[in-house]
């Protein structure tokens, strides 16, 4: 049986994808007075099932070897591609956190969109993209990463756009989906050029291969920086960091299983194709540089936002911001423990704010406060969540950043300032959330706040539970990092730098005597942190400029020019015709002569020409 339950893991994407395929009918409209309310349910159990399997598949597999399940899926005389299935403690850990938060985020959404019409529609785009990020999770096939990566794409682009009758909305969803889609097409350029290099798309052979094959350093670097722009577009790094932003349209359960799993996906892809990337030196230096901006900057753009959705948003790019520094630094275990520790933290966070947002029917920063005498179960979960994601012990993020530290230090130190500096932003900036929600004065729109219903509130009760027994499930499976085996000299350092940020805000935000929102000396400054560094306007002045004028020029030039030369042909054509029309005159010696005069005329013709 034990058997049985590892050689059907293939199965687990299957469930939800059989579950959105289900609910077909209820989506087409086709299931006349039932309503869509079951389409929901259906695509709910499916989504349990794939829960149960993942993590019954991995008790049984912790403790048992890596194992490769392959499925053959093309074969011709020259190319044969199979769809290989990568079971291990890894593997399996991550599609148990894939499908759990894929489960609870769905159960959250019966409560959210209670009032909704579009039930079928939503549950049944919510399991496509369980089942793009599990499947993603199992393969061992760069072809097949690149497939479900798109599978990912477009269901961002239709949740993002599920409420398309606004007009944000629309914009929203089309930006998030172009932007994506560059660094795909970017992607599928190294996907299609490393197989004639390496002969192969698995991972397992990539990284063998990688360790014998000499490229010309250029070669390197131009396969390792197309590989890196899918994984750079799913995880809103510099310069794909605006997606993120615009993606906030969706619902928010939607965003919880987007933004706690989805985009780390690029990153788990970037750690699996390391051995390929670490060819090149270069590579592994633009992905530290790309990281350290992305960290700092957006670090910076969250504490300047008012919209709570957008300060979450930046804060989640800054933080898988780090996870490329320990990419590029090859600290591929603190990458790892970094991203399961997002997934769990950011659910909890975006799962507690649609809390507020669904019964305050607002998400501006500025007409909230007051809230922690209402609403004390909320506050405790945002509480839990915000001390998992900083450097707070005993919680998640503490080891993690310690463990990056602990890599790092010998060769790189300055890193290790980067990561205290954006650990005490991020404090800074969370801590800011808290206070600006639950503190200080109430306002009107949060006069009548209320804990919502049971289907909201369980769900982000049942994982602020889970995130505070986490440390303890972890050491009980030697996950935790030793701590006789770490430099625990930074320990102290990380927590200051927790506690220095989480102070200066609680202080700036819960009292009373300063006003908010708070207003910097220099308004300059607080504008180029509240609008992104300009970043969006600087990209409407060249990319976008230059396309449309490119796209204005090309449809002159195809509409006068090109159409032109073909309506004269055409004219020539019909004119020709409505003349020699009249010299039909029956008589066989007039046929002769013209046929002989073009012979004379094309015989003069190439006698002077040719």
């Amino acid at each position: 049986m034990y058997d049985i339950v590892i050689q059907t893991a293939w199965l687990i994407p299957c469930y939800p994808l059989f579950g959105a395929i289900l609910a077909l009918p209820w989506s087409l409209g086709w299931s006349g007075e039932l309503g869509t309310r079951p389409a929901g349910y259906v695509n709910i159990l499916m989504a349990g099932i794939a829960f149960i399997h993942s993590v019954v598949s991995l008790v049984i597999g912790w403790d048992l070897p890596s194992q490769e399940i392959s499925y053959s899926w093309l074969h011709t005389s020259t190319l044969d591609i199979n769809f290989p299935i990568q079971v291990s403690a890894i593997t399996l850990t991550a599609v148990s956190v894939v499908a759990g938060i894929n489960f609870v985020s769905q159960i959250y959404s019966v409560g959210y969109l209670e009032m909704d019409w579009s039930w079928a529609r939503f549950f049944s785009l919510m399991n496509c993209f369980g089942a793009g990020i599990c499947g993603l999770v199992l393969s061992n096939s760069l072809f097949f990463t690149y497939v479900f990566l798109e599978l990912l794409t477009l269901a961002t682009y239709l949740l993002v756009g599920f409420w398309f009758a606004q007009s944000l909305v629309i914009t929203g969803a089309r930006d998030a989906f172009w932007t994506k889609r560059v660094g795909d097409i970017i992607l599928l350029m190294g996907v299609i050029a490393i197989y004639p290099i390496a002969g192969t798309w698995n991972f397992t052979e990539l990284a063998t291969w990688s360790q014998t094959a000499k490229l010309d350093p250029t070669v390197a670097l131009l396969l390792g920086l197309s590989l890196s722009a899918g994984p750079l577009g799913k995880c809103a790094q510099i310069p794909f960091q605006l997606w993120l932003d615009e993606a906030m349209e969706a619902p928010i359960p939607a965003t919880v299983l987007r933004n706690a799993v989805v985009v780390g996906a690029g990153a788990f892809v970037l750690i699996k194709l390391s051995p390929v990337i670490s060819l090149s030196p270069i590579l592994l230096t633009t992905l530290v540089i790309l990281g350290v901006s992305t960290a700092i900057c957006c670090s910076l753009i969250a504490i300047a936002q008012v919209d709570m959705k957008r300060v979450l948003s930046y804060t989640l790019s800054a933080y898988i911001g780090l996870v490329f520094i320990a990419i590029g630094t090859q600290n591929l275990d603190s990458a790892r423990f970094i991203l399961f520790n997002e997934s769990f933290g950011m659910s909890l966070l975006y799962m507690g704010i649609g809390a507020i947002i669904w019964t305050n029917v607002t998400q501006d920063l500025t007409q909230l406060g007051g809230l922690w005498s209402r609403r004390p179960f909320t506050g405790s979960a945002l509480l839990v969540a915000i001390a998992s994601f900083i450097a707070l012990p005993p919680l998640g993020g503490f080891w993690g950043f310690l463990q990056l530290i602990d890599g790092l230090w010998l060769e790189q130190p300055w890193l290790v300032g980067v990561i205290l500096i954006v650990n005490t932003l991020t404090s800074f900036s969370l801590t800011r959330l808290f206070c600006m929600i639950f503190l200080g004065k109430v306002k009107p729109m949060s006069e009548r706040s209320v804990e919502p219903f049971w289907l909201i509130s369980l769900p982000v009760i049942t994982t602020a539970v889970f995130i505070c027994h986490l440390p303890l499930m972890l050491r009980n499976l030697d996950l935790l990092p030793s701590w006789g085996a770490l430099d625990t000299m930074f320990a102290p350092l990380l927590v200051w730098s927790s506690i220095s940020g989480i102070t200066i805000s609680a202080v700036i935000y819960s009292v009373n005597a300063i006003p908010k929102p708070v207003k910097l000396p220099m308004p300059a400054i607080q504008n180029f942190f509240a609008y992104d560094f300009y970043v969006q306007r600087f990209y409407q002045l060249t990319i976008v400029l230059l396309v449309a004028t490119s796209a204005r020029i090309t449809n002159w030039f195809d509409r006068y020019i090109v159409d032109g030369f073909v309506n004269i042909i055409g004219l020539g054509t019909l004119f020709g015709g409505q003349t020699l029309k009249y010299t039909t005159s029956g008589q066989s010696q007039f046929y002769v002569l013209v046929a002989f005069t073009g012979i004379i005329l094309v015989g003069l013709m190439m006698g002077l020409f040719v």
